[in-house]
């Protein structure tokens, strides 16, 4: 009997499967909660080692489709769950009977402790996967594996046969040989039990502190399939809001590199009082070999602005400049190149790793930028020096899947930094940054105010810990 055999007859022999799951409820009431946190509902799923079904169910999906090795469990997610698709397969056959079907989203639930060859399973993954999927591998944490077997010994959890031993930096490994890139991974359930209530309280406050947080049961990869280079080139709107930058509209276009062969710039006038608006219209009327669209806002902020923009932007990719150019207009490419090569889907700018310019920042405003960095690198799963870099660069369907979600956040964001960088991330975007040199002004004055701004920097910090930790 070879170990394919041996898990089917495991899987057979165990009478008591329903009432272990009954016992261990909190566990993956738990981990169904996680995983609805990471997939958005309405997606095409496709889940390997599908199990009784109750996970690809929870995710509400658009099409289910669920593969497991045990006629018995599939015989049982069928009954239970009749909306939903699921075959009798060996994941690491061919899966022909799928055809030519692709997914947004690929589950591997455990599956990859009972996988003969994971590498040459991966591989095969691509052939169900475009661009936009994301491939999300959950399994326990190897520091938890004498604990298992205690519960095993104790009767406190299903017994289990010999799994693959992988610490999550081999899955890591794995998924980059594979040809995926890894974007986050998480670690949750400290307790995997209700713990006389306190599990709950525990998980959620306890078990996201930075460090403990590796000692949870539970790990979570989320990947995307590493870019193909692409054969056309698509049109970009760089988006400028402006407010009281007169003398920075006409630079503007005259620093601007075009990179692309169709560009559109968007001017989003806020209220000025030097007429910022007359010189728009002025630069618009005498630079025809520019496309120029130009708004005034009816609300208030660089959020408005920055919505108004994207909303009337006609550009595959959407980019944001500044109206004061301290980051410089010339680097603009180097965001263009980064998406279309696909090093990234979020490309953010940071200002802190070059020298400043003397004045571009005031050093308790580069103190504090460079803390909250630190805080939401860890909030958010992916690295992030500076959040509050104006530049931002985006393929425009996804910021059509970021005003979707926008309800998980509500309206919260002046600024619309936080909007577009807290969609990226609830949306797995891999995020990549690029350095700029932040100048100072040449013309015009701040309009950053350091109490105001620190105090929203606090704010986002909180609503980012209950949203992406504390949830």
């Amino acid at each position: 009997m070879n170990r394919k055999q041996k898990i089917v007859s495991f899987i057979h022999k165990s009478l008591d499967w329903h009432t272990s799951k009954k016992r261990n409820k909190f566990f993956h009431e738990q981990d169904r909660y996680y995983h609805g946190f990471l997939v958005p509902k309405g997606l095409k799923i496709l889940d390997l080692g599908s199990g009784n079904g109750d996970l690809l169910a929870s995710l509400f999906p658009s099409l289910g489709v669920g593969i497991d090795l045990s006629a018995d469990l599939v015989a049982y997610s069928k009954k239970k769950h009749p909306s939903l698709t699921f075959f009798e397969a060996d994941v690491e056959e061919n899966l022909s009977f799928l055809k030519d079907q692709v997914f947004d989203v690929v589950l591997l639930s455990d599956t990859i402790g009972f996988l003969n060859d994971i590498q040459n399973t991966l591989e095969a993954l691509h052939r169900f996967c475009i661009p936009e999927t994301r491939i999300i591998i959950s399994y326990y944490s190897k520091y938890w594996e004498p604990i298992l077997k205690a519960a095993e010994f104790l009767r406190l959890k299903k017994p289990t046969i010999a799994q693959n031993y992988l610490v999550t930096a081999d899955i890591e490994h794995l998924l980059n040989l594979s040809g995926f890139d890894v974007i986050k991974k998480e670690y949750r359930q400290l307790i995997p039990q209700k713990f006389l209530g306190l599990g709950f309280f525990i998980n959620k406050y306890i078990g996201t502190i930075p460090g403990l947080r590796r000692l949870c049961v539970r790990t979570y990869l989320v990947a995307r399939p590493k870019p193909q280079k692409m054969t056309t080139l698509p049109s970009v709107s760089v988006i400028i809001p402006c407010r009281n930058e007169r003398g920075n509209i006409e630079p503007a276009l005259l620093r601007l590199p075009k990179f692309a062969k169709a560009m559109e710039i968007i001017f989003v006038e806020g209220h000025s009082k030097d007429k910022s608006w007359e010189e728009i219209k002025r630069v618009q009327k005498h630079h025809k070999e520019w496309t120029i669209k130009a708004y005034q806002q009816t609300g208030k902020g660089k959020g408005d602005a920055m919505r108004l923009g994207f909303e009337k932007a006609s550009g595959d990719i959407l980019m944001i400049l500044d109206g004061d150019l301290t980051t410089p207009p010339e680097d603009m490419p180097k965001f263009y190149k980064a998406l279309v090569q696909g090093d990234g889907e979020f490309i953010n700018g940071t200002r802190l790793i070059y020298p400043m310019e003397n004045q571009a920042m005031q050093f308790l405003n580069f103190l504090a930028n460079k803390i909250f960095s630190w805080i939401f690198t860890y909030l958010l799963a992916q690295r992030f020096t500076d959040t509050l870099c104006g530049t931002k660069v985006l393929w425009a369907r996804d910021y059509k899947k970021i005003i979707k979600n926008r309800t998980y956040f509500g309206d919260f964001d002046p600024f619309g930094d936080f909007d577009l960088i807290f969609g990226a991330s609830k949306l797995n975007l891999k995020v990549v940054e690029i350095p700029v040199r932040y100048r100072a002004r040449d013309y015009g004055s701040t309009q950053i105010s350091r109490f105001t701004h620190g105090w929203l920097l606090l704010r986002m910090v909180l609503l980012a810990y209950r949203k992406f930790k504390a949830f």
